[in-house]
Order: C-alpha cells, then structure tokens, then sequence
C-alpha cells in the first residue's frame, strides 16, 4: 500500500520512509497527477483543518478521489460536535479517571502520535481516542473539577506544534504506523476488495455465531473480497476496508451506529447501514410506519402518560408491551389483567416517553423471513420457548425454542409477501421480518435489523448459498459505489 503524506511545507517534516511520498498541500490539490493515483492512502498534516482551510481541501478532494484520508471530512466534524463529547465522556469516563488519576495539576492536554502516546500510562485512553478521532497527530484536553476529570474536546495538529521533546516519538510513532503487518499483509493478498466484519467476541448471544463467521469469510474470499473480523477498538481503521458488514448486535445510541455511519460516509458498501439502524431499532417508528403504509400488524396503539386507560379499551387483554428499543425479547412484557397493565405501563414510561402496546396473538411459532435487496433469503419457523409466549424466556436463564428452517417455495405465499413488503419501507438493506399467521392472516410484528444467520439454523435449507447471496450483494454494492453509483447498490 502506498501513503501520500501531505504537509503545509515538506522541509518540515524529517523522515524518510519507504512508501511514504512527502507532498506539499498545494501540489496534491493542483498537480492532475494526483487525481490520476489509485490504491493509495492520504495522511492530511496540514496546519489546520478549518473549513476552506489547504488542510480542509485537502481532506475533501481525496475523498472524492479515493484516497481515504485521514483525518477525513467526518473527524474533522465530529471534533466539533458537542453531541460526540457527550457520548465520549459517558463511554471513557472510568477509563479518563483511572488514566489521570496520578495526575496533581488540574489541566492535562494529551498528545496522540500515529495512535501512541508519550507513556504508557495513557496507551490505552490514548489508542480509544485515535480509534474514535482517526487522524495522524492529536491532543487531547482535559480538566480536573469537583473531584474528577472531564474530557473537554479534541483536535488534530500539524508537525509544527509538536515539541522539540517529543519529535523523537513522532518519529518513532509513525514509522511504526507506516510499517505495521496489518497494511504489509492487506497489500499483500490478491483480493480485490477488503471488508471489515464487525462483531463482539464477548456478546452472549451474536447474530452470527464463530462458525458463520468463518463462512462469511470464506464465501468473501470466493468472491474476491478479503473479509476480516474486526472489534469495537478498531473504529479508527473502518476508512481502509471497502465495506462493513456489522455482524454484533445494534443500536441507535451505541458503538455499532457510529461505525455505521463512519463507514458510510467514507464510501463503504454497508450493512446494516445507519438509516435502518434508526428505523428498525425503534418499535414507535415501525408501528406508525407500518400503519401508514397499509401493512397488516395486530392492533397497535402508541401509549404516552395521557392516553394510558384509552389504548387499554382500544387493544384489550391481554395485551404486549414493548418499550422503543426493545430486542431480543427483552424489554417486552404481557399483561394479563387492568392492574398488571398499568403497573408494567407506569414502569415503561419512566423510562421513555412513549410505548408500543399491541393485542396478543398466540401462535406456537413466528414466521422469521430474512429479507435482502427487497428479496427473500430465507425462511424460518421461530418456536416459542418451552411453556412461554416468546420466541426467548428469559426469566429461565435465556432459554431459547427450536428453529426449524424451511424451503422458500414451501412456505405461505402471503407470509413472504408481506415481510418483503415491510422490509422495503426499511431500506434494501439486511433485514429479518417475524410475522405471525393466524388463519388466513399474516400480520407483521416486527422489522429487524442486524438478523440472526447462524450456522446450522438460518442456513439450514441454503447452506452455503446463503453466505454466497450475502457476499453477492457486497460485491455489488462495492462495485456499484466504485462506479459513481448511489447507496442502493442495485
């Protein structure tokens, strides 16, 4: 892999690494020869990244070219935004006070070289930042008040504002940087693409088990893609793969949704993409935009603090409550009697404003149709756990009913049908739709994001074809972005 590392004026900068070509700001927005390169890599070490900056400009145009700086457009914002600091504080908090503590003043600016730090003390604090603000050279701000650090904010420097004291670790930092295995082995394999495959080797229950995971890999390479587990440290590397395929258990305020959408805006082929997180992840958003669009559910109504005896009369017993963000059957609940109800009700709405009650329609199994591009995957019959009304019981341990795979053309017609029609209003994404069918009807109870597929369930009727469809689409969307194309990747 080839590195272009930009600078306000090359004379400043003292090292010689092979591979690494040393530009001038001006000569990379003005000579076409830029334009024309491919395959390589942008370190922007400007002077500054204010907007119309050289620094700026030169972190825009090799995003269009290509070049998947770093910083890119997105760092440079997202060290400005006061919404980010916030979520830094809460996320780093106990790591922020256990790293400072030995700390006497009450002010702490912290200098991140290529991902390292001057001790090793700060490593570990100083690797999270880098990770979430990936950009060559940063520091950091911190402040002692009331009896504990605060993150104040975080911005990338030039060459120029490193201290004569700690070159000698710049130098080191970034030869280390330029030379890791990580990029000689990526350059080094013969694929066309690369994919990061995000997942949590400490999540109890994965949407892809190990197993699966190794056939994603495995069904990439036979479609030219170089896929490759990644975790939740490696945030700051997302920009050097061509896409991401979240294969960990997603929210909206979480760490999946920020790779998501750093994926995205770096040009990645991503699933699941940021929009379907957000809609899928909230039952409120699915029920009004189910109903809307004339998609069959049970009897849905949207309880806040005000309307709580009306929905009651409207929907009857017994009746499910959900809370938005609900998955995995957790965070819903039954209620069999009025003062059950509104117990369970009073409890929900402590916690959000609004919550999902819908009728309860018993049924031994939910139909689950995995739903891709538009298209049917796949079909499963979901079971309920054993003397439990959910597919999960988990008031016994998490015990779990049987999945029971079946053939595309066997299953009912009109259960396909609709889950393709209520995946489509998500997206064109990845998406698993439960539908319940009680007679004649199918009436969807959710849609889902980030699906199960695991090995020996999902694939059962597929087997390997279902991770060759996968990667199918991939391919696709990464060839289809690579042509200019938008986001659907069709």
């Amino acid at each position: 892999m080839r590195f272009l590392l930009v600078v306000n004026n090359p004379t400043n900068w003292p090292l010689q690494i092979p591979g690494v070509e040393i530009v001038a700001a001006r000569a990379y927005l003005t000579d076409p020869n830029y334009n024309k390169l491919r395959g390589v890599r942008v370190l922007n070490l400007c002077r500054s990244y204010a907007y119309q900056t050289l620094g700026y400009y030169v972190s825009l145009l090799a995003e269009a070219r290509g070049h998947k700086p770093r910083p890119d457009i997105v760092t440079i914002q997202d060290m400005k935004s006061p919404v980010l600091s916030r979520v830094i504080t809460e996320e780093l908090d106990h790591l922020i006070q256990t790293t400072l503590r030995p700390i006497k003043s009450e002010r702490f600016e912290l200098s991140i070289y290529f991902g390292r730090t001057l001790t090793k003390r700060d490593r570990t604090l100083g690797r999270r930042l880098f990770n979430l603000f990936p950009s060559p050279m940063l520091r950091a701000q911190f402040v002692y008040r009331e009896g504990k650090w605060t993150w104040q904010g975080i911005r990338a420097i030039g060459f120029d504002e490193v201290p004569d004291t700690h070159r000698s670790t710049v130098l080191e930092s970034a030869t280390k940087y330029f030379t890791h295995k990580s990029w000689s082995g990526r350059a080094g394999r013969k694929a066309r693409y690369f994919m990061a495959i995000l997942h949590d080797p400490a999540e109890d229950s994965p949407p892809s088990d190990e197993v699966a995971l190794d056939k994603f890999i495995r069904s990439a390479a036979r479609h030219d893609i170089a896929a490759e587990l990644i975790t939740r440290d490696d945030y700051g590397s997302i920009a050097e793969y061509d896409a991401l395929f979240i294969r960990t258990t997603t929210a909206v305020d979480h760490y999946t949704f920020r790779f998501a959408r750093r994926a995205e805006a770096a040009g990645l082929a991503v699933i699941d993409d940021p929009a379907s997180i957000a809609r899928c992840a909230n039952k409120v958003f699915l029920a009004e935009r189910l109903t809307l669009k004339g998609i069959p559910t049970p009897p849905t109504g949207i309880i806040h603090k005000d309307n709580v005896d009306a929905v009651l009369e409207q929907i009857g017993l017994p009746i499910v409550l959900k809370q938005p963000d609900s998955a995995f059957s957790m965070g819903v609940t039954k209620a069999e009697t009025v003062d059950e109800y509104r117990e369970k009700v009073a409890a929900l709405l402590a916690d959000s404003d609004l919550v999902v009650a819908q009728g309860f329609m018993p049924t031994d199994f939910d139909w689950r149709v995995g739903v891709l591009d538009g298209k049917p995957l796949h079909v499963c019959q979901y079971h309920m756990a054993k003397k439990h009304w959910q597919i999960v019981d988990h008031a016994s341990g998490g015990r779990y009913g049987s999945v029971k795979a079946v053939r595309l053309e066997d299953a009912p017609k009109r259960v396909v049908s609709v889950a393709v029609r209520a995946a489509k209003l998500m997206g064109d994404g990845l998406y698993g739709v439960d539908v319940k069918q009680v007679g004649s009807r199918a009436v969807v109870i959710e849609v889902n994001d980030n699906p199960n597929l695991e090995a020996g369930y999902e694939d059962r009727v597929l087997k390997s074809e279902l991770y060759d469809r996968v990667m199918q689409s991939f391919l696709r969307r990464i060839e289809h972005l690579r042509n200019g194309g938008d986001r659907r990747g069709r």
